[in-house]
């Protein structure tokens, strides 16, 4: 009788047992999603800072070039947006390799937002060039072997995105994707040696050079680029954040649409 008269309370006990861990984890979450939107706003404003404290340094501080004049201050938009468009690229390589190893979606959003952000900084390339050639060179625009091959790197990655947007989705759209994304990239040694390789009339390069790195810019100038170069940085690493989460929350919101239409 007394074993009886205490199953009810050890069955209650078992129950509160379970309820606690459900209740410390939906806590945990929401510390988790607090949390994350806390470093979010962080990065946010660190960004911010970078960039205003890059822009004084970029109009109030680094000198006017003497024979280009005050045109040459394009090149701190022109060198990191370059720079960051390779970046991007890079990582669109590396992801697709890890998603034709591993085959997991995960490494499919990264190629795919970083495409989307390289693209971004490669029209900024494409844009700021003509303008500071124009007073330079007297034309907007020539088939020299480093512009042209910029342009063709632009092409391949719109390629890529157009190849996402027409194919159905599934395993075997990732698949030729990455492999579009391996392959591209090595469109970018070939743009960076271009200069190298080929009479060209685009300046061989001032701060990679390999003679003596920096070299070819005044101590001033120099931290300016890479004060322009951490801000724009920043900036590749919250769109590219942005837009990862933006594709988890659309693989998400299949998944409801796909039970949802499964259920009725």
């Amino acid at each position: 009788m007394s074993f009886r008269a205490s199953e009810p309370s050890a069955l209650s006990e078992a129950k509160g047992r379970n309820r606690v861990p459900s209740l410390r984890s939906g806590q945990a979450s929401d510390f988790a999603l607090r949390m994350t939107a806390r470093k979010l706003m962080i990065f946010k404003w660190l960004t911010f800072i970078v960039g205003v404290v890059a822009l004084i340094f970029i109009f109030l501080i680094a000198p006017i070039e003497r024979q280009e004049g005050i045109v040459q201050k394009i090149m701190y938009f022109h060198i990191p947006s370059a720079w960051i468009a390779f970046f991007a690229f890079f990582v669109v390589f590396v992801a697709s390799i890890l998603y034709l190893w591993k085959k997991e979606r995960e490494w499919d959003i990264i190629a795919h937002s970083a495409a989307e952000v390289g693209i971004i900084f490669c029209s900024l390339v494409l844009i700021t060039g003509p303008i500071w050639a124009k007073p330079i060179w007297g034309v907007w625009w020539t088939w020299d072997a480093r512009l042209t091959l910029t342009l063709v790197l632009w092409l391949i990655y719109v390629a890529y995105l157009m190849l996402r947007f027409h194919a159905s989705e599934g395993s075997q759209r990732a698949r030729f994707a990455a492999v579009l994304g391996i392959v591209g990239f090595l469109d970018v040694p070939i743009v960076h040696f271009s200069v190298l390789w080929w009479r060209t009339i685009h300046p061989k390069p001032k701060v990679l050079s390999m003679e003596s790195p920096g070299s070819g810019l005044e101590s001033v100038m120099l931290i300016t680029l890479i004060m322009s170069l951490i801000a724009f940085t920043l900036i590749f690493f919250l769109l590219l954040g942005q837009r990862i989460s933006l594709e988890k929350m659309r693989d998400e919101l299949n998944e409801i649409k796909r039970r949802t239409f499964h259920s009725s």
